[in-house]
């Protein structure tokens, strides 16, 4: 969860992602990581930025050969 994604937007200051929005995100987190579970594997689940938390598991892993990621589309202006 990377903590600029529930910081207020930058034009009016409304909350990017609100109290229904996070309850929302964290039930389908739980509900993935049982699902996960279930089938033998797991979920890895973190706060912060991602560009920190992906370099901190690679280096606490240590045998890691490709990361794959998506980013998020913006609003052009």
């Amino acid at each position: 969860f990377d903590p600029r994604h529930y910081l207020g937007t930058h034009s009016y200051g409304f909350p990017k992602t609100g109290p229904h929005r996070l309850r929302f995100l964290l039930e389908s987190v739980k509900d993935l990581r049982e699902t996960l579970k279930k089938k033998g594997s797991n979920l890895v689940v973190r706060k912060g930025k991602p560009e920190d938390v992906v370099r901190d598991l690679i280096t606490q892993l240590g045998s890691v050969s490709a990361v794959a990621f998506h980013e998020e589309v913006r609003e052009l202006l």
